[in-house]
C-alpha cells in the first residue's frame, strides 16, 4: 500500500500511522495560506459547470471569521485567529453513481468458518539459509559414512586376500613336504602307526566266585597308540596247552596251573604280553563296588535276591543302580540254559561301571587299591594295578571303552577268522617271534574228518620241541599245508612239516595263523603214523 492515497493529492497530504482495523491514516500537510481558494482555478472548482457545482471531494474548509463587535465604535474587524487544523484525516474516494438497479431480495448473511479459509505462510528469509545448511551437513554425513563403508570393505577384502594366501602357501608347502608339523611324511608315519604295530598294556583278571563257585576271565588291554580300552572276555572253554604242552581248558587252568601258567599258555595262544594278573574273589568285589559309591549299569536280566527267596535283588532295566551285594550277584549270575557267555557279558558290564565311577588320578586309583588290602600276585604291585586301572577308568569316562567275547569253536580251539579279527586287532597285531631259546609256535587246524588226528599231531609237535596252538577244525580237505608269513620261519616250516611226515612241497609261503608262527593245515593225506 502507498504511503499516500492515490485518489487526492500527494502534497496535501502525509500518512502518519494506521488505525486499529489496519486502515491508514492521514493529515494535512502544513502550508501557507493560499488566497487562491475562491479562484475559478481553484481545486473543485468548474468553470464549465452550470448551476450549482458540487464538489468532486470533500474540501477542508477553513472556519468563517465572524466580525467582532466593538463597543466602543470601532468598524468590525475580523478575527485574526486561524482555524485550528485537523490532526488526523481518512480521505476517502467519492463513490461514484451507480446504474440503478432493480431492487433484490436481502441476501442472507454468510456463515464463515475456520475450515474455509486457506492460510499461506509467507516466505522466511532465513529458511532458504537453514535447508541448505541441513543439506550441506546431511551430504558431509553421507560422504562420512560412506568413506567407512568403503574403508570396511577394504579391510575385509585384504583379510580374504590374505587368508587365501595362507591357505595356498600352505598347501604348497605340505605338497613339497615342507611341514615339519603337517607334512605327508608325518601323516604317512602317523597311519603307518595306527596301522602297523601298536604298544599295549595288558593284565588278566580272574574273578573267582568263592560261594557258588567258578571262575570267570578278561584280559584289561589300554591301547596307548589308539588311546582305547578293550575287555577281551575269555570262555572256560578255551584250549590252551600246559608247560608239558597237555592240552587243557582256561578254567581248568586257572585251578591248578595258577597265575603264572595260565598267564603264559594264554601268551601263547593269543601272542600277547601279559604284563600282570589281578585275582579279583568276589567280597573284593563287593568292596571295589562299595568304595567307588556304586555303580550304574543297563541291565540284561533280573536276578534274584539269594538270600531272600522270592524276592528280586537286581531288576532289569537301564541304568540300574547297583550297590556291591548287586553289582556281585550280577556278575556271577547265569541263567538255568544260557551259555557261559551270557555270564561274562555281565561280568564285563561290572567292570566297565567299575572303571567308570574310579577316579582317572593314579594316586586316587591306587589309594583305592590299597584300601581292598588284598594279597596281589607278585607280578603286580599295588601302584602298577592302581595306575592301569586310572588309565582304563579314563578311556572309559570318554567313551573309549568297550567289552568284546572272545568267541571260540566247540572244543575250545579259535578258528583263523577269531585270530585275524580278535587278536589282531586288539591283542596285538601281529605275534612276535619268539625270543632266542623260545620254541617255534605251530598251529595246528585238523581238516582230515577225524578228531583224533589232532592230538596225534600234538604229541609230534611236542616231542619235536615245537609249542602246540590249537586252531580247531575246518572242513575237511585232501591235502595238507604249511605256511609261513616271515622268511625268518621258513626253515621252521619245513622241519615242522618233516616231524609230521608231509612233503616239502606242501611248506609254501602265505598268511599265518595271527597267533602263531608257522600254520599246519592237516588234509586227508595226514594219517599221523
Amino acid at each position: 500500500m502507498n504511503d499516500r492515497y492515490d485518489g487526492y493529492d500527494q502534497q496535501n497530504y502525509e500518512l502518519v500511522g494506521y488505525d486499529e482495523s489496519g486502515r491508514p491514516v492521514y493529515r494535512p500537510v502544513q502550508q501557507a495560506p493560499s488566497y487562491e481558494q475562491n479562484s475559478p482555478y481553484a481545486y473543485g472548482y468548474d468553470p464549465y459547470a452550470t448551476g450549482q457545482q458540487q464538489p468532486t471531494g470533500q474540501q477542508y474548509q477553513q472556519p468563517q471569521q465572524t466580525p467582532s463587535y466593538d463597543p466602543y465604535g470601532g468598524a468590525p474587524q475580523q478575527a485574526a485567529q486561524q482555524a485550528p487544523q485537523a490532526t488526523a484525516y481518512i480521505p476517502q474516494q467519492v463513490p461514484q453513481p451507480e446504474p440503478p438497479q432493480a431492487p433484490q431480495a436481502p441476501r442472507p448473511e454468510r456463515d464463515y468458518r475456520t475450515e474455509q479459509f486457506e492460510f499461506v505462510e509467507e516466505p522466511d528469509e532465513t529458511s532458504e539459509d537453514v535447508i541448505d545448511w541441513l543439506k550441506f551437513t546431511e551430504s558431509r554425513t553421507e560422504r562420512r559414512e560412506e568413506a567407512r563403508r568403503r574403508s570396511r570393505n577394504r579391510g575385509v577384502a585384504l583379510v580374504v586376500v590374505l587368508a587365501l594366501c595362507l591357505v595356498g602357501g600352505a598347501g604348497y608347502l605340505w605338497s613339497q613336504d615342507k611341514l615339519p608339523f603337517l607334512s605327508k611324511g608325518a601323516a604317512k608315519a602317523g597311519a603307518a602307526a595306527a596301522a602297523g604295530p601298536q604298544n599295549r598294556d595288558v593284565i588278566v583278571v580272574h574273578l573267582h566266585n568263592t560261594k557258588g563257585g567258578g571262575t570267570s576271565t578278561a584280559l584289561l588291554v589300554n591301547n596307548t597308540t589308539t588311546k582305547r580300552a578293550t575287555s577281551v572276555l575269555l570262555p572256560n572253554s578255551l584250549a590252551l596247552s600246559d608247560e608239558d604242552g597237555t592240552n587243557t581248558s582256561l578254567a581248568k587252568s586257572v585251578d591248578a596251573d595258577g597265575s603264572s601258567g595260565t598267564s603264559d599258555g594264554l601268551d601263547t595262544l593269543l601272542g600277547t604280553d601279559i604284563q600282570g594278573t589281578w585275582r579279583l574273589d568276589t567280597p573284593y568285589l563287593n568292596n571295589l563296588v562299595e568304595l567307588v559309591g556304586n555303580i550304574d549299569v543297563t541291565t540284561n536280566a533280573s536276578v534274584p535276591d539269594p538270600a531272600k527267596k522270592g524276592t528280586v535283588l537286581v531288576h532289569k532295566g537301564a541304568d540300574q543302580t547297583l550297590s556291591g551285594p548287586a553289582a556281585v550277584a550280577y556278575a556271577t549270575y547265569r541263567a538255568k540254559g544260557e551259555p557261559q557267555t551270557a555270564q561274562l557279558e555281565r561280568f564285563g558290564q561290572v567292570m566297565q561301571g567299575v572303571l567308570r565311577k574310579l577316579s582317572s588320578d593314579p594316586q586316587a586309583a591306587t589309594t583305592t587299591v590299597q584300601t581292598l588290602a588284598q594279597i596281589l600276585d607278585p607280578s603286580l604291585t599295588e601302584s602298577d594295578l592302581g595306575a592301569f586301572l586310572a588309565k582304563l577308568a579314563d578311556r572309559a569316562k570318554e567313551g573309549d571303552y568297550k567289552s568284546e567275547v572272545l568267541p571260540v569253536q566247540r572244543g575250545g580251539a579259535i578258528s583263523r577268522s577269531t585270530a585275524d579279527s580278535v587278536v589282531e586287532n586288539v591283542l596285538g597285531g601281529t605275534v612276535k617271534s619268539p625270543s632266542n631259546g623260545e620254541s617255534p609256535r605251530v598251529g595246528i587246524e585238523n581238516a582230515t574228518g577225524d578228531k583224533a588226528r589232532t592230538e596225534k599231531a600234538r604229541v609230534a609237535l611236542v616231542n619235536g620241541g615245537y609249542t602246540f596252538v590249537s586252531g580247531g577244525t575246518g572242513t575237511a580237505i585232501a591235502t595238507s599245508r604249511v605256511t609261513y608269513a616271515d622268511a625268518a620261519h621258513k626253515k621252521d616250516a619245513v622241519e615242522v612239516a618233516k616231524t609230521l611226515g608231509l612233503p616239502s612241497s606242501s611248506v609254501t609261503k602265505g598268511k599265518a595263523a595271527r597267533n602263531a608262527d608257522v600254520s599246519v593245515v592237516l588234509g586227508q593225506n595226514y594219517t599221523g603214523q
